[in-house]
Order: C-alpha cells, then structure tokens, then sequence
C-alpha cells in the first residue's frame, strides 16, 4: 500500500469531516458495476481487502478508496462491425449508405456491443491528513487525482480542496537548488532532472544518472533553462522526483522505513496499519518541507483554509502547480 506518485490538496481547517461524517457520506455512494449502457462507474470501497468499512482512521489520518470500472470497447472492433453490417445493407438492397446513416448504424451498434463488452478496473487511495490540512492522493496524474477529489466533494459538499499555492514557483526553487548544488535542509540532490527552455517550442533536456552538480547543468542553468524535474532524497527514507507541478512521481520507500513496517507483525492488519502509519508520517513531513522551501502558502491561500468556506477553493493563482501533469510514469489505479 505504499504510495508510488503523489498529488497533494490544501483542506479547510473547518471543512475537515469527522470519522463517522465522512464514513456515513461514503456508505451512501458503494461502488457497483458498470450495467447495460453505462460507459463506467464509480463508488468508495475499503482501502483493504480485509476492512469492512470505508474509512480506515489512524492516528490522525483518514484513509479512503474509490474504486473505477470502465467498460473496455475497442474502436476497432466497432468499426469491423459497422463494415459487416455496411456490406450486409449495401449488397442486400443494392444501395449506398449515406454518412447519416453510417453514424446512426455506428451507434446502434456500439449500444448493442456495450452490455457484451469487458470491464477493467482499478482503485485509487487517498488519504486526508486532518492534523497538517493535506488531501495526500496516491495519483502523478491530475485528471486521476481530481477525479477522486470531485467525489469527495459531491459526496461533502463545498469540500473546498485546493492545490497549494507557495509564494515562490516550484521551478523558479529547482533551477536554484541545481544550479547552487545543495536541496533545502532535509534533502539531498539525486541524479536525475529535467531542464526546459522557458521559450515557445523550447528544447527539454532530461539527464538521468547523472551528477547534477557537474558543469554541463550548471550551463544549461546559465543559458536560461529551467528545471522542472528533479530527483530528491529525504533524509536517506524516501527517493522521489518533484516536478514543477508540485507533484511526487515514483516515490521509493527505502529500506530503513520497508525494515521498519516489516517489524510491526506478522498479521496482514499489523502490517498494513504500520506500513500506513510510517508512510503518512513521511509524506507530510515531505510536504511541509517542501511547501517550507517554497516560502510557504501565499497569505491568502493560508487565510482561505483558516475558515470555513462556502464555495469550493480555486486553484488558480500565479504560482499554483499546473494541473495539466502529464502522468507519463503515473501507475494505473490499482
């Protein structure tokens, strides 16, 4: 259950639900199958095979899971199909079909294909943190993460959720810690990055392996790349890559913190509250440091989560991380 990417939300300090609140709200929204024409579904499951209800509440975390099925339709197969039926039509009553027709024959006969079509599925987990104010989603990929973000607050609304807005930009901080050779206190530097000319249609340069404190960085940096990636240790526990939209892709839990669950027991329930416990502990003290390097929340990002509010929390801000994550290395929901 370890976390393999992060997305990260600021809550509201008097949003925050109870146990019992939020668990009552997601009883009302279960997960069930896709049926008939529905092209998926989703609903809130226990974040563990041998939990029965849908949050599992740790110290001061409260860990959830919304799990997805999609119905799994390929094009091709629709459009082999629609030619078979086409021919059938055009050979039977010695005709054209018209481009009108072919549309709704396309459609008649996805209907007809879509009760018959196989599913995939998958959960995605999260984690609201309600002593430090974080949504934590086991997400690198944006539209995942909102999507999980959205449910909850359909299901609690406003739940104003938003994405950290730090007065200094994440990449204006990775280009400097780079090109200085030293992270902020509590991190180390590792040996992959992502440069970006800030121009239009700019050239990317990834460096993977690669000692960031040599010389070629450093010129890169002095020819007015940016860094929008970059490979972190925090404190010899976790190895992550930041990028510019504040996210962590492929996070490793090291061997000091996997020893360290291991000891907890033997029982698979054991385990998985240590294991729970350790990397919630890590990840928010990741994140406030991070936000601490970053001069932390803007004043009114800070005085919008000190108070209830009654709309939901925009993003948008000059230095709100981009929502648009590519997720190239994100992991499908598990």
């Amino acid at each position: 259950m370890w976390f393999k990417q992060l997305s990260f939300y600021r809550l509201s300090e008097n949003s925050i639900p109870s146990t019992e609140k939020l668990s009552e709200v997601l009883e009302k929204r279960p997960f069930s199958h896709c049926m008939g024409l529905d092209w998926f579904s989703e609903g809130w499951v226990p974040p563990a095979g041998f939990l029965v209800d849908p949050v599992y509440p740790v110290r001061d975390c409260l860990m959830v899971a919304l799990k997805r099925e999609d119905k799994v339709l390929p094009a091709g197969v629709i459009r082999d199909f629609l030619d078979a039926k086409i021919s059938e039509i055009e050979n039977t009553e010695l005709r054209k079909i018209g481009r009108k027709e072919k549309l709704e024959l396309k459609e008649q006969i996805t209907d007809d294909l879509l009760p018959r079509a196989f599913t995939r599925s998958g959960r995605l987990t999260a984690y609201l943190d309600t002593r430090r104010q974080w949504l934590m989603v086991d997400s690198g990929t944006a539209s995942k993460a909102e999507a999980l973000v959205s449910q909850l607050r359909d299901a609690l609304p406003p739940f104003p959720a938003a994405l950290p807005r730090t007065k200094l930009a994440p990449h204006t901080a990775m280009t400097s810690w780079v090109a200085d050779g030293e992270a902020p206190h509590g991190f180390e530097l590792d040996a992959e990055c992502e440069l970006k000319d800030p121009g239009e249609n700019g050239a990317i340069i990834r460096c993977t392996r690669m000692d960031l404190t040599s010389d070629d960085i450093k010129q890169h940096i002095a020819n007015g790349m940016l860094v929008t990636r970059v490979g972190l240790i925090w404190r010899e526990r976790v190895r992550f890559v930041l990028t510019d939209a504040l996210q962590l892709k492929r996070i490793q839990f090291l061997d000091v913190l996997q020893e360290e669950a291991s000891g907890a027991g033997d029982d698979m329930e054991s385990l998985f509250e240590a294991t729970f416990i350790l990397m919630s502990e890590e990840l928010g003290d990741i994140v406030e440091a991070l936000v601490e390097s970053l001069d932390g929340l803007t004043d009114e990002q800070m005085e919008a989560t000190s108070q209830p509010a009654a709309t939901p929390a925009s993003p948008a801000a000059s230095h709100t991380p981009s929502a648009a994550g590519s997720g190239d290395d994100d992991v499908p929901w598990n």
